[in-house]
């Protein structure tokens, strides 16, 4: 197994490093990504053993390993290019990936479809992509060609492209994130282009960077489901789990606030039995 890359010294286009702050949960969490981040880069390690061993067991209890100043993160902004599924869904999986990593592309191959296929479907899962560029130039390129393609409505299948088995192989310089635009249905490459180079680009990129490190993220994948901080590209089994835990909690969440919103109807006009 080839050497793992360590990720580059962190860039700061606004001139701070200063992690954002979610007082003790960003220590938690940090712990979290970083004892997976070691786990998938450790001397002797394996893609078969990165991908069994869980940055964080998702037991019966559903508040367990879950940091709701971690969940506001989810952005549900109806008209993110970069996400998929219902902005009101019940779970939200924000996913920070760079697509020069194997790992990432692991998950986007075999993992990531199916939980479209069973979650983001039926409405219980929305995916929120965050650009975690952490492999230099090339990696920042691949980012910002993904942010411009979806401008045109593309994120999706240059994302597909771009992780398609032997895709990072041939590098991400320009030539060659434009001619993923190309395949991936891109119309107007010319606007691709001034996009990819374009400030609005760097900046959105910079934006989703600036709030990887501030939780602590060290090496991609890092994902967060409602709250709960999972590193790695673990089997699909450590999803399905953290999906149908948080989906459940959600349920009983909004149960109760109706609940208390009848109960609370009930007692100002008097007609609670």
């Amino acid at each position: 197994m080839p050497t793992p890359q360590k990720p580059l010294p962190k860039k700061s286009t606004s001139g701070s490093k200063k992690p954002l702050v979610y007082g003790a949960v960003i220590v938690v969490a940090a712990g979290l990504l970083g004892y997976a981040s070691y786990k998938a880069t450790a001397p002797g390690s394996s893609s078969t053993n990165t991908s069994t061993t869980p940055a964080a067991e998702v037991s019966a209890d559903p508040q367990a390993g879950i940091y709701p100043e971690l969940a506001k993160l989810a952005r549900r902004d109806a008209g993110d290019k970069l996400a998929v599924g219902r902005a009101d869904a019940p779970v939200v999986l924000i996913e920070y990936a760079d697509f020069k990593c194997g790992y990432c592309g692991k998950f986007a191959r075999d993992t990531e479809p199916e939980l479209i296929k069973e979650y983001v479907e039926d409405g219980t899962l929305r995916i929120e992509w965050r650009n975690f560029p952490i492999f230099g130039e090339e990696s920042e390129n691949a980012a910002r060609g993904a942010w411009a393609a979806g401008q045109q409505d593309r994120f999706w299948e240059f994302h597909a492209a771009a992780y398609a088995e032997g895709a990072k192989e041939k590098g991400f310089g320009k030539d060659r994130v434009k001619a993923l635009a190309q395949q991936a249905g891109v119309k107007d490459l010319a606007r691709f282009m001034e996009d990819l180079d374009g400030e609005a680009a760097r900046a959105a990129v910079a934006k989703d960077q600036e709030q990887a490190y501030g939780i602590g993220a060290t090496s991609t994948p890092s994902f967060l489901i409602n709250g709960r901080p999972i590193a790695g590209a673990q089997p699909k089994e450590t999803f399905t789990r953290a999906i149908e835990t948080a989906a459940r909690q959600a349920k009983t969440t909004s149960g109760k606030a109706g609940s208390d919103a009848t109960e609370g109807a009930g007692d100002s006009t008097g007609s609670v039995k």
